[in-house]
Parts: C-alpha cells; structure tokens; sequence
C-alpha cells in the first residue's frame, strides 16, 4: 500500500467511514465568541441591572443608556464580524496543501482531504499535514520546534513518528498517515494557537486595568450616593415610605452609569477591526488584530535577505572552473532535477541538462546547519555548498583553496551568491572528503525587488533600526543590502558570533548585516533584540525564518513562504510586496495615537463621574442630573466624536507610556470638571435655586465643559474636526432649544443669577482644563525625549 498509496476505492471508503484530516477550525473568532465579548460584560451586566431598575419603578425615560449600551453591543459585534468575515475569506484562500501517493502517482490536495493510510510526500519546507509514521527517509529532517519547544531539527528514520505542524527542513521521505482531523497532534493543542487571539496589547492591558479599577470602585460609591441622596429626600424611613426613594434610586443609577466607560472598550474593537478591513483591501492579513498596534510600536526590524530584500528567485549566472575533474557538469545536471531540490539547485536545469549519469549510490542531504549537499557515484563523492562551509579554512595545503577564497570574496562583493561544487573520494560519516578539491565555482544571481529600496528609506526616517539576517555569504549580503541603500561596508560572519549576551548585544549594534546566520541564530538574535529593550519585527518567508518569526514581537510572512512560517507570523503580506509594510506602520501609528486621544475622553469623562458622585456623597447634597440627562450630553460630547476622531488618519510616532500620558490628563481634568459643577450645585442650593434649574445649570455646566475637552483633545483642529466639532454643538443647541426634547430631558430657562452661576463655574473649569493640558503637554514631551534619543543612536 505504501508503494503506490491508496487508491480512489480505498479514499472512497475511509472518507465515508469520516477518517479524513477535515477539522473545522475558525481562522477567527467564531459569532458566538464575537457576541459574548461584546454582550456578556461585567459593565453589561451593571448596566442592565440598571436597565431593570428604572423600568421597575416606572422611570422608562431615564432608561435610555441601555439603548446606548444594547446599540454598542449591536456596533461592536457587526464590526468585528465583519473583520471576521474578510480575514476568513482570505485564510481560506490561503489554506495550506499537502502532497500524497495515491494510485502510484503523486498528487497535491487540500489538507483536509487527507486520509488515514494515505502516504504523505515530505520534503524540505512542507509542513506535516497529518499525523503519521515513516516509512522511507533520504535525510528526512523535521523541526518540531512549534510544537514541542525543542530547537534542534530531528532525524526521522523508518519507523519514527512526524507530527502534524512540524517542519520538514532537510532530506525528504515519506509517512503513513494514522491520525487526523482532531485526533492529531497539532489540533489536539489548544486551538486557540491559529485563531484571533488577543495578542499582548498595551492598548488593550492599559483600558483593561481601568476596567478592573472602576470594577472594584463602583459598588462602595453607589452606596454612599444612595445614602446621600435617601438623606436629602429625609432620611431612610421617611424616604421609603414617601417614594422618595424611587428619586433617590435615580440619581444613584445616574451616578453609576456616567461612571461606566461603556464606549472605551467599543472604540478599541472598531478600531482595530476597521484597522485590519483596511489593511485586508491592501493583501496584509492580519492574523491577530492587535498586531496593527503592535507595529506602530517597533523600533528594530531584522529582515531575511531571500524573498524579502529579494524577490527571491535565483538564476544561474556563471560556472567559474577551478580544477579539471571530468563529469561535473552532469553531477550539476543531476543536482538541478532531485525532488527535494531548493531554488538554487533548481536553477541549474537551465544550463546543464546531461542526465546521463549512473545511479547515486549514496548521499549526504542539504542541511541548515551544514550547509552543503553530497552525492556519491561510482566516480566519487561530490559536494556542493557554501565555500567557506565546504573549505572552512586555510589550514589544508593547496593553492587552488586559498585561490577559491579569493575569487568566492570577490564574486560575494558584487552580490553575487556562490557555491562550490568539490569532489573527493567517499566518506562514512557524513563529512567533507580530506582530499577534496574545488571544480567549480559557481555564481548565482538573486533580483532585488523594486520597493525594497524605498521602504528601507521609511524605515530610516521613522527612526526604525534594520538587521538584515540572512544564511548566505556575508560579503554576498552586504553587497545587496548597499544597493538597497543600507550603509553596510562588509557583513559579519555569523559563526563569529558570541555566546555571552552582552558580547552578543555588542556586536548587534555595531553591525547590520549578517550573514551565515542559522535557524537559532536567528532566534536568538531577536531574542537579544527584545531583552535590550527593543520591540522587533521580524519578516521572512522560508522554513528557517519561523522560529525568529514565532518569537518576535511583530512576525510578519510573505505569502509564497513556507506554511509554517505564515502560520506563526501575525502578519502575512499575501502579494509579497514589501512596501505594504510602510502602510501596515501607518496604520498601526493611527490606531494607537486615535486610540490614546478617544480614552482620554472617555477616562475623563469616568474621572468627573466618580469624583461627582464621591463629592455630592460627602457632602449629602442632591445629585444634579437625571440618567437621561447624562446619555444626550455624553453622546454628543465623546460618543459620536469619539468614533470619528478614532478613525482619523494619524501619523504620529508611538511614545511608550499610553495609560500615564492618559490618566495624567483625564484625573486632573476630572477634577478641574467636579469643582466647577460642585461649587456651581453648592451656592445654587444656598440660594434657594429649583431642584430642577440647578439641574438644568448642571447640565449646562458639563456640556460647556465637555465641547471644551473635546476641542482641546482635538488640537490641531483641521477643517474635519471643526465640521465634527460644529455638528455637535448644533446638536447640543438643539437640544436646549427644540421645546419636545427640552420637556423630555426636564430642561427649565435659568434665571439671571443661576445664568452668572454657570456661566462662572464653566470659565473657572475651563480655565483649570487648559492648565491641565498645558502641564500634559509637558509630560508628553518629556516622554518623548527618550524615544528621540533612541532613534538617535541607532
């Protein structure tokens, strides 16, 4: 059976019998995921309390925030799902396949049409679509790294067991399949592995942490405004039997709900998912939504040459003879035409074609960490690899060694990539012959893709450091990197590298390209990068790029990589063109600089509510708005501005430091908003005022000062923001003027001395707003000096 594999009866019958490698796997979060997020909330749950509350005692119009929260719900769920929907459409489109023997030829199918006892083909760059056992193996090399934590590529021979997930990243051989769809190993992880996840945010962990402080707050302070408010309507006792309770109960959800910042949360999912849709229109999947942010906050981008910096295509250029040896221009021939054949080998086929030569009878398959290929015919044994791998030194006497060198160095300075092709006699252990000599030389061009150049230059102006870290000759590297306009005299050799940390950190900042890099090389570089404080990026598209990708901060894939390089990137550029990058920047820059000016409205608006609400609890005065009161006025001064200034474009450089620069603005202005309102409720008791005109004075008051907040948070206005600016303050005109919503919101005419009244508190709040921004102008900048300075000394 696993000579030929299956045939057409056999699938037949294991598909009926449901034994395929079908599992049903969201590549995002499934509706109900999305609906339980944005529904069944700890602040959803307050909200509908009070929902219930005011329905119960017959205050229906004071109810209107659980409309807002319901349409928030309703918003947040749609956009997200829409996100869902374009991110699932183009996974889809993406979806890996897997090669099998069936009916004695190969075949390549959908993954999910794999069966139990089918034979996989695995060859270098395949990931293992199903589980299953070896049953021939050439060198078969397999990086389980993904799944097991283990670095080091494994050799699998017949009999061993291949996970699905892992790598092959050497030799080539073949496997029985005995698990699959969920029974296998890679589905049997968490499967939250490849679907939307919540990557680490500071966007996210910062809003969260507010969350949890309010969370803990809400409950002591909506019992000190009942007590102050039961007290006001004459005390418990008299309250309860008056009805004055169902007063005091109003007020008390009035106080909790304002306290709520129902909007933050659905203005950092629709922003995000907005963010991602947009990127989707430009080919860049993003496979973690937060991801978007998380590139605005890079500062080190480490990027693989091949397919990257290149298009990743080789041509044959040149065959340089260094010693006369018959025959090698058939072995070349043979190289170019081997299943397992990489695009260098295979760019051979078109120059030498002569395939007439015996049967190999042994061979040494390419590996990362040798870097060369062997095979032995009944002539010898000839290698082909780097030159420096193949002949590491000059301790072997011999000219024709000491002239490859040279002429390697020469020809890697024009960026040219070179191999060696040497012959010698046979070997056992798998080591280059003692009496090799070099045949050939030979040049390999790579083409540098046309926008490589001018995102490198972004990256340079925005400040973002760039490692080239590549497998190939350093000098090769080097040469490539000075055409894309880097500054990089020579490459460093990555078999130089040090094994102390700090040595290591040393050397990284001194050099930009490196060359003869490996797999954990590459790694541990990236990992170097993050522990010095740096948040990196990484891109790459083979199989010996998926453990740097997997562990940086930012992985990001090019769509014609290996499958398990994209599926551990968190961003796949799906045409390959490098230049989206600069827009994935911009992006992410937008989301997060909208983001941080939104919760500043929002956290000072939860900052005035909590400080309101603690002040009229202490001083046992009555709380000066009604619910509906606060739903119209928070909805035109931070919820529908709020949405649009979230989806400005801004370019603006991310600055660490997101919740500080925020709740150094939203407290003090909180602050600044209660003394104003406070001191205007307090003499307005004094004299006498109606309950209702100081209400009508406080809400005044608050939404003077929340237009003001508004403009100073929006600064610099532009013509947008002034159309978005006006159109609120029309709204909030209309409000006090259109006589059916002033009757609904219980708004009265103030009088002359209650008008002086507000008219000073707001000049006096504002006054204090505008210091506040003045000192956290300050602060900003002073955060701002680091991130310069940094830039600076890359």
């Amino acid at each position: 059976m696993t000579g030929s594999g299956l045939s057409s009866i056999e699938v037949a019958e294991r598909v009926a019998d449901g034994k395929t490698n079908a599992f049903v796997q969201d590549t995002s979060r499934s509706v109900w995921s999305i609906v339980r997020t944005n529904v069944l909330t700890l602040f959803n749950g307050i909200i509908l309390v009070c929902f219930l509350v005011l329905l119960a005692i017959g205050r229906w119009q004071d109810a209107l925030f659980g409309f807002s929260a319901v349409a928030n719900a309703v918003i947040g769920s749609v956009q997200e799902y829409r996100a869902k929907r374009a991110l699932d459409r183009l996974a889809v489109l993406n979806a890996p396949h897997a090669r099998v023997l069936r009916e004695g030829s190969e075949a390549e199918i959908d993954i999910a049409l794999v069966v139990v006892d089918d034979t996989l083909v695995l060859r270098a760059g395949d990931q293992v679509a199903a589980d299953g056992l070896v049953d021939a193996s050439s060198g078969l090399q397999v990086d389980e790294s993904m799944l097991t934590g283990e670095s080091d590529a494994v050799e699998k021979i017949p009999g061993d067991r291949v996970l699905s997930g892992s790598v092959v990243v050497g030799g080539e051989g073949t496997a029985v399949v005995d698990r699959v769809g969920a029974d296998s190993f890679a589905n049997s992880l968490s499967a939250e592995a490849k679907r939307f996840s919540l990557v680490a945010s500071e966007l996210r962990s910062s809003i969260n942490r507010v969350l949890k402080w309010v969370a803990w707050i809400v409950g002591p302070v909506a019992l000190l405004v009942l007590n102050a408010q039961m007290i006001t309507q004459g005390g418990w006792v008299d309250a309860a039997a008056s009805g004055g309770w169902r007063i005091a109960a109003t007020a008390t959800i009035a106080s909790v709900v304002a306290m709520v910042p129902l909007g933050l949360v659905l203005m950092t999912s629709i922003t995000f998912a907005v963010g991602a849709v947009k990127l989707a229109r430009q080919q860049v999947l993003v496979q973690e939504l937060p991801a978007v942010e998380g590139l605005a906050r890079v500062d080190m981008i480490c990027l693989d040459k091949t397919g990257t910096l290149t298009q990743g295509d080789i041509v044959f250029d040149a065959a340089h003879v260094l010693t006369a040896v018959a025959g090698w221009e058939s072995v070349l021939a043979w190289y170019g035409v081997q299943n397992d054949a990489n695009a260098t080998a295979r760019s051979l086929s078109s120059r030498f074609t002569d395939s007439q030569r015996k049967a190999v009878i042994d061979r040494v398959p390419f590996s990362s960490a040798r870097k060369w290929s062997a095979a032995t015919f009944d002539d010898g044994m000839w290698i082909l690899g780097g030159p420096e791998m193949v002949f590491p030194g000059h301790d072997s006497p011999g000219a024709d060694r000491e002239g490859l060198a040279t002429m390697a160095a020469e020809l890697a300075a024009t960026g040219r990539r070179t191999l060696v092709l040497a012959h010698g006699s046979p070997t056992i252990d798998k080591t280059v012959p003692a009496d090799a000599v070099p045949v050939a030389l030979l040049t390999f061009r790579e083409n540098i893709r046309p926008d490589a150049a001018e995102t490198l230059r972004y990256f340079a102006a925005q400040g973002v450091g760039v490692r080239i870290i590549s497998g190939d000759n350093p000098q090769t590297v080097a040469a490539i990197a000075r055409e894309v306009g880097l500054d990089a005299p020579r490459g460093f050799d990555a078999r130089q590298l040090p094994d102390d940390d700090d040595e290591l950190l040393e050397v990284l900042n001194e050099h930009i390209v490196f060359g003869r890099v490996t797999p954990d090389q590459k790694k541990r570089i990236v990992v170097r990068l993050k522990a010095a404080g740096h948040t990196v990026a990484m891109t790459g598209d083979g199989v010996n790029d998926a453990l740097a990708i997997k562990e940086a901060d930012i992985g990001i894939a090019m769509n014609s990589g290996a499958a398990a390089t994209k599926a551990v990137a968190r961003l796949v550029l799906l045409d390959g063109r490098f230049s989206h990058l600069p827009s994935v920047v911009a992006e992410g820059r937008q989301v997060i600089a909208n983001i941080e000016r939104v919760s500043m409205l929002f956290l000072t608006k939860t900052a005035y509510a909590t400080f309101l609400a603690i002040t009229f609890g202490i001083l046992l005065l009555p709380f000066p708005f009604l619910p509906r009161q606060l739903s119209v006025t928070d909805g035109l001064t931070i919820g529908i501005p709020a949405f649009f200034l979230a989806l400005l474009p801004n370019a603006q450089r991310y600055v660490p430091g997101f919740l500080r620069r925020s709740l150094t603005f939203a407290i003090p202005a909180g602050v600044a908003a209660t003394l104003g309102i406070a001191a205007y409720a307090r003499l307005a008791a004094g004299q006498q005022i109606p309950e209702a005109e100081i209400r009508t004075g406080s809400t005044l008051i608050l939404t003077i000062i929340g237009l003001w907040i508004l403009v100073v948070l929006s600064r610099p206005v532009t013509r947008f923001k002034g159309v978005v600016i006006g159109a609120m303050m029309v709204g909030l005109v209309l409000v006090y003027t259109v006589p059916i919503v002033r009757e609904f919101l219980q708004l009265v005419d103030l009088t002359l001395p209650t008008a002086l009244l507000v008219l000073g508190a707001s000049l006096v709040s504002i006054a204090l707003i505008e210091i506040v921004r003045f000192a956290h102008r300050r602060i900003a900048r002073r955060d701002a000096k680091p991130a310069v300075s940094q830039r600076g000394a890359k």
